[in-house]
């Protein structure tokens, strides 16, 4: 299982709060996780990293909305499968994010 981490550093309409206790929880969770700088940008630049991230089986991604992420992945060429859980950091605490993408809770 892949977890990607987007830090939405463009956009800044995730709770620096929120996204910063994610951000420490997963640094500390001795998981292999992956941070992204913008999932946004790396869309509009068309990123090839997405396609390989898209290819991995369970991914799981904490951003924000899971439709906008999906249109994301599509709008870059590289649509996520069924499979993939994204975790919103936009309605979302951070405990549930956390023990949604780790299987652990605090």
């Amino acid at each position: 299982m892949q977890i990607v981490y987007c830090h939405c550093a463009y956009a800044r309409v995730i709770v620096p709060e929120v996204k910063n206790e994610v951000l420490e929880r997963l640094a500390c969770s001795g998981v292999e996780w992956e941070s992204v700088p913008d999932l946004c940008e790396m869309s509009a630049r068309k990123d090839a990293h997405l396609a390989a991230l898209a290819a991995q089986r369970g991914i799981r991604i904490a951003a924000c909305y899971p439709r906008a992420v999906r249109s994301l992945f599509e709008a870059a060429e590289a649509p996520l499968d069924e499979g993939a859980r994204i975790l919103n950091m936009r309605a979302e605490p951070a405990d549930r994010i956390v023990a949604e993408l780790t299987g652990v809770s605090r």
